[in-house]
């Protein structure tokens, strides 16, 4: 997603362009989006509607982490870095999961906490957020997606933008459940950013 970011399609200024330019994942890093919501909401516009429309489906290892706490009790939890939401789709209980850096299939005001429906905020991005991939799929320029609470433009989906802390579920629980656990698994990607 970032090594073709095209920053002059983005709503940005001319600096931020020329920031984005030179680090592509400056779009999703927090004191941007705090100035100009627009980049984030573009880039992850694509993925914000994919998760809606469920366009992605969970793997056989979403399908194991349920299967160890539906039929054995043994799991303690998933600790996931993937945006995707997927982890939830199979039904494990939200206490089970850890989502180390946060959803794309929740949104809340980054400004005030406030959650927004997911489907309405959904429906906002669709109406409101210029498709810069594909630009006959949305409107021809952004608009801002209010809070309902404090007014700011800082509705997004729940993940973490670069700057900002881990959930602190992560901190509340990684340690004891590391020091409790009779077995790790550890699958998937490594937990790099790069």
């Amino acid at each position: 997603m970032y090594d073709t970011l095209c920053p002059e399609l983005i709503t940005a200024t001319e600096e931020q362009r020329r920031l984005m330019k030179l680090d592509p994942t400056y779009a999703v890093e927090k004191g941007m989006f705090m100035e100009n919501a627009f980049p984030y909401l573009e880039v992850r516009r694509p993925f914000i509607l994919g998760v809606r429309d469920q366009q992605w489906k969970p793997t056989i290892a979403h399908h194991f982490a349920n299967l160890l706490h539906a039929k054995t009790g043994k799991l303690t939890r998933v600790y996931t870095q993937n945006i995707d939401g997927l982890t939830s789709a199979v039904n494990l209980p939200d206490d089970k999961i850890i989502s180390v850096h946060g959803t794309i299939g929740k949104a809340s005001c980054e400004t005030c906490g406030k959650e927004m429906d997911f489907s309405s905020f959904c429906d906002q991005v669709e109406r409101k957020i210029k498709d810069i991939y594909n630009p006959q799929n949305g409107p021809k320029e952004s608009e801002a997606i209010c809070c309902d609470s404090c007014g700011k433009a800082t509705v997004k989906p729940q993940t973490v933008l670069f700057g900002s802390s881990l959930p602190t579920e992560f901190f509340d629980h990684a340690e004891e459940d590391l020091l409790s656990a009779d077995l790790l698994i550890v699958a998937g990607t490594p937990p790099v950013v790069r």
